[in-house]
């Protein structure tokens, strides 16, 4: 593809990305840990098929914001959330619905690589199995290949699908742990700082596969990274002190943010 048809495609894109549906969205979402208040009324929407970065200083509280979007906070005895997180309109903290199946629609990706202590196989298949997304072996064999070929691992493990997932290299393992996730085809894959424990090479790999997956997926990031944030993302959301300080489209952001703690952040002048 020419520069000329690679710029076309890229305002295509932007085009598509700028009228796309919202697919998540908070509104004035509180989180506590015991007495502490971690996150502030903070109110964000997430369109599909997009890639939204969140960006701030160690604590601010995006982490802890991408945790609420599928109910992992629920996994800490003392934390409360509050407001709503909405998921095709629909409260994801609502008490009729299945936490289970939720993290299936809103999958998630960890800071470091965690794949099963199984074959690389098993790790692909083991979520369709437990949702009933398979029957056969021939069903889970598609599944398996379909998810590592969008991962861009299948031709480097296609002849080692029996061996562990653990013995992989760093950043063949988070791929495995990408194909994890997109194998029971959610709508959302949260990803947190997901190349922060891996080389140049790895981390670049990833991008250009979060580049790919926004076709299918919407996919919500958390990285210290300016420069990844400004390779991956749409949309940056700029977070301090628990606050949402702003969000914009990410070039917005990066050449003439809002908020000057924003732009103080880019800059480097404050951690």
């Amino acid at each position: 593809m020419n520069m000329l048809n690679e710029t076309a495609v890229e305002k295509v894109l932007e085009r598509k990305m700028s009228n796309a549906a919202l697919k998540m969205s908070g509104k004035d979402v509180c989180v506590f840990y015991g007495d502490k208040q971690a996150l502030h009324n903070v109110n964000l929407d997430v369109r599909e098929n997009t890639v939204t970065a969140l960006i701030g200083p160690s604590g601010c509280g995006k982490s802890t914001f991408l945790r609420t979007l599928n109910r992992m906070n629920d996994t800490i005895d003392n934390c409360r959330v509050t407001g709503k997180i909405l998921l095709d309109e629909d409260d994801i903290y609502d008490p009729s619905i299945d936490v289970v199946e939720l993290r299936a629609r809103v999958g998630m990706v960890f800071q470091k690589p965690n794949p099963f202590p199984k074959s690389i196989y098993e790790n692909v298949s083991y979520g369709p199995r437990i949702h009933g997304l398979a029957r056969t072996r021939a069903e889970f064999d598609e599944i398996v290949e379909s998810s590592l070929q969008r991962a861009g691992l299948w031709n480097e493990v296609k002849d080692r699908l029996q061996e562990p997932g653990t013995g992989l290299s760093g950043g063949q393992q988070q791929r495995l742990c990408i194909a994890r996730a997109v194998a029971v085809s959610p709508e959302v894959i949260l990803m947190d700082e997901p190349c922060s424990a891996l080389d140049p090479i790895a981390t670049a790999r990833v991008e250009e596969l979060i580049h790919e997956l926004r076709t299918n997926f919407t996919i919500v990031i958390v990285t210290h990274s300016m420069q990844q944030a400004a390779r991956v993302s749409q949309r940056t959301a700029m977070f301090h002190m628990g606050i949402l300080v702003e969000e914009n489209d990410t070039d917005k952001m990066f050449t003439n943010p809002d908020d000057q703690r924003t732009q103080d952040y880019i800059m480097g002048r404050f951690g």
